[in-house]
């Protein structure tokens, strides 16, 4: 069963979106960092809702994630930028507890938004695989994403990269190993 834009429920979104303030990054550092928790999870949820694993900014800027039609207000690109950084920092760093990871380095035009690290993605798999009875059979990548076994599962149709960093999560705890070439990985689970 593949998911339509019709089927998709309106994201609801959080009550600090329709305050015009919210638009504009607060000067008070406490205002800000509620502010930036805030954005942090809208952007989460947003993700999350809509399947997306990465982000462009160029094109987020301009959508309703950053762009109130009804107040004409918006979150300009260099303020989202901010947001992003704020969210790839490590929560003891005074970030957002690295929800977001730059893909294109210095250029910063593009980001991973991490609704589920690849570490959580990792753990929802090992269950999956242990409750299912997949320990020691071979199965593809492509069967974890589009396969008839994983329609229920939440990580089905997700972004491959996404997929594969996840897997390496485990390969490093001796959980599993991916073989193959690109296109064509498999992974045996242990």
């Amino acid at each position: 069963m593949s998911t339509t834009l019709e089927s998709i429920p309106p994201f609801k979104y959080p009550r600090a979106y329709t305050f015009p303030a919210f638009f504009s990054l607060q000067p008070n550092s406490t205002t800000r960092q509620n502010q930036m928790n805030q954005w942090s999870d809208l952007i989460q949820s947003w993700c999350r809702h809509h399947r997306m694993f990465k982000l462009s900014l160029a094109e987020a800027v301009a959508s309703p994630l950053f762009y109130n039609s009804k107040l004409h207000k918006q979150l300009n690109l260099a303020d989202a930028r901010t947001v992003l950084d704020w969210m790839a920092k490590g929560s003891e760093e005074g970030g957002g507890g690295k929800r977001a990871e730059w893909i294109d380095g210095a250029n910063k035009s593009t980001a991973w938004i991490w609704w589920k690290r690849p570490e959580e993605w990792a753990g929802i798999m090992v269950d999956w695989v242990e409750s299912t009875g997949q320990k020691n059979i071979v199965l593809t990548v492509y069967e974890l994403l589009e396969g008839e076994a994983t329609t229920s599962q939440e990580w089905h149709g997700m972004d491959v990269d996404v997929m594969l960093r996840s897997l390496n999560v485990l390969v490093k705890q001796g959980k599993a190993q991916v073989f193959g070439s690109e296109g064509q990985e498999g992974v045996k689970f242990f």
